[in-house]
């Protein structure tokens, strides 16, 4: 058998890479398409966990549009799985890349493999586009890799046969075993920032783009002015997201802004914090193996997992509810051992199934 392995976005590499080298591992014929979608923190990531594309589409343009996006991956991939033929193209989660490869696959007759499938806002524009994305995937995929019990109990609420449905943990958890075994976390955060006690913050979602975002960020800034303390910020490269956040707070004396991480870096400020607050939906996964709390500052989440398992709070966007969900996770203690998104085994069950290895 032949698979293929597509991502073009650094949360998409890091849940990836676990996979597709634990199926090289096994000496299977693996190869990867990156369309790069998001081409610099995309390659950063790569670099991170030293993964090659046999096939880069490179379809990020200046000012893309979804549409875009779209439009460059549909005219390019099928020339790929013309010429390689592969028995089984894996996706993940919920981006442009992955919806759009998804449907380039199905067009071919090629089997889909989603690696996170069955998370759900329920709320079509919220997250956007991100809800229709997995729910494309999600039809028109053979193998459907659930990371939790309620996505595929979403799944099985949707008419999808169970048969196709896989619960497998998520592969987060095996990407942040990777890292935590090859670097010294704590000896990496000590060169990044020059205090021991500091919130960890990171916003660029494309619906809080506007005045949801300056409410965020007023609220962490009121907290932090509060308790003096630091707040570390990496600004996310959208033109859009560094404006709001340097004209709120880019003069704040207890914010430390700083520009996009490596993955490795990012883990040891996160290993290091007092606590998160995210509109991220892979930092909502992150946090609980450090026994950190998350703020989830987004009206939906698809991963009410966090929230049922005490590692975080829902706080919606407005300045007077994140305040709140702050005070309260200034009080929290956390185990780890009570993670809700898996063991670290994620990538061997996904060989298992896909080659019908028992266990």
């Amino acid at each position: 058998m032949k698979f293929c392995f597509v991502f073009g976005t650094r949360p998409e590499v890091i849940k990836v890479a676990p996979v597709y080298k634990f199926f090289l591992q096994k000496g299977e014929e693996a190869f990867v398409v990156a369309t790069a979608q998001h081409r610099e923190m995309m390659d950063m990531m790569m670099n991170v966990f030293g993964v090659e594309a046999k096939y880069d589409l490179n379809v990020m343009t200046h000012d893309q549009t979804l549409d875009s996006i779209v439009a460059s991956i549909m005219q390019r991939l099928p020339l790929v799985l013309q010429r390689e033929k592969p028995d089984i193209l894996f996706v993940q989660g919920d981006t442009t890349t992955a919806m759009s490869c998804a449907i380039c696959a199905f067009h071919s007759k090629i089997k889909v493999a989603h690696i996170e499938a069955g998370l759900r806002s329920h709320d079509l524009y919220d997250p956007f586009p991100e809800e229709m994305n997995r729910r494309v995937i999600d039809v028109v995929s053979t193998y459907l890799f659930a990371p939790t019990n309620n996505a595929k109990e979403n799944l099985i609420k949707e008419g999808i046969e169970e048969d196709r449905i896989y619960t497998v943990g998520n592969t987060v958890v095996d990407a942040l075993n990777m890292i935590s075994n090859s670097f010294n976390l704590s000896q990496v955060r000590s060169q990044l920032v020059p205090f021991e006690k500091y919130i960890l913050m990171t916003l660029h979602r494309r619906e809080n783009i506007g005045e949801r975002m300056v409410s965020i960020l007023s609220a962490v800034a009121r907290f932090a002015r509060e308790r003096n303390v630091h707040v570390v910020l990496p600004v996310h490269r959208n033109p859009n997201v560094r404006r709001i956040v340097f004209d709120t707070v880019g003069s704040d004396p207890h914010f430390h802004l700083v520009e996009p991480l490596d993955y490795v870096s990012f883990l040891a400020l996160l290993e290091g914090c007092w606590f998160v607050v995210s509109d991220s939906g892979g930092v909502q996964e992150e946090a609980p193996s450090f026994g950190k709390f998350v703020v989830v500052a987004r009206r939906t989440t698809e991963r009410p997992e966090l929230i049922e398992s005490g590692f975080g709070i829902l706080a919606g966007t407005e300045e007077s509810s994140i305040h709140e969900a702050m005070v309260l996770a200034s009080q929290k203690k956390l185990d780890p051992s009570g993670n809700p998104f898996g063991d670290g085994k994620t990538s061997e069950r996904i060989w298992r199934i896909v080659r019908g290895v028992s266990q």
